[in-house]
């Protein structure tokens, strides 16, 4: 069983490495759900992890619905992860329909080839889940993320087994959004799933003490919870073991 970790920052990524993960979703802009992280984070990312490194390819927040321009982009920051020794990335575009956009998403895992490419949330986002899951095995893609079409994976647990199920060993199909060591093992048990994701984050408080700050403004920012992440993966080990 392996557990999928967002880093949002190099130190997170350096925390889940050392409590356990087996992989890093490599991440900017947490309030809109993931973009792609800049070329220095990559570079120290991989400088400094040992374990996978998945970097998420989305050029905005919003919908999965891109332009030319942003299309350009999403191939140009492949390159960049090739070059960098990427393990993989992590992508998805739909199209008008809120169906898989067979045609573009071909174009991403060849070019992306031999790296990894996991299809991200914009599945969850799909108006036909099924013929989204037959689309994305089409074109090639190694791993789907989801809740299921729900908030949280527990929510969507049901319809993520029956994914898991119809799949038929084609493609892995990871849960993530919600994840923590209170439910893992029950989203296991549930689904039948061999990975997980989960972004185990906490809120760091700002050790500034002076400064000007105007209203509205964050001071703190997420970080990896190492003590969760090594909860969970005690847990899936013992559960894959039997214990």
């Amino acid at each position: 069983m392996k557990l999928e970790i967002i880093g949002f920052n190099i130190k997170s990524c350096a925390i889940a490495q050392e409590a356990g993960a087996n992989r890093i979703e490599l991440c900017d802009n947490p309030e809109e759900g993931g973009t792609t992280p800049s070329f220095g984070f990559i570079k120290a990312a991989r400088k400094k992890l040992t374990i996978e490194l998945y970097v998420m390819i989305r050029p905005r927040g919003g919908d999965f619905l891109y332009s030319d321009d942003d299309f350009t982009i999403m191939k140009s920051d492949i390159n960049i992860c090739k070059q960098m020794g990427c393990d993989g990335i992590v992508t998805g575009i739909l199209n008008e329909e809120g169906n898989v956009d067979k045609q573009r998403c071909k174009e991403i895992v060849d070019l992306a080839y031999p790296l990894g490419v996991t299809f991200h949330r914009a599945f969850d986002k799909t108006a036909e889940p099924f013929l989204a899951l037959e689309d994305i095995i089409e074109t090639g893609f190694e791993r789907i993320l989801t809740s299921g079409q729900h908030v949280t994976a527990l929510e969507g647990a049901k319809m993520i087994r029956e994914l898991i199920l119809t799949a038929k060993d084609r493609i892995s199909i990871m849960p993530g959004s919600g994840i923590s060591a209170d439910n893992i093992i029950t989203i296991a048990e549930i689904t039948g799933a061999t990975e997980f994701h989960s972004s185990a984050r906490i809120i760091k408080e700002s050790k500034m003490k002076n400064g000007h700050s105007l209203p509205g403004e964050k001071s703190n920012h997420i970080i990896v919870n190492g003590e969760a992440v090594k909860n969970m993966t005690t847990l899936l080990k013992d559960f894959a073991s039997g214990k």
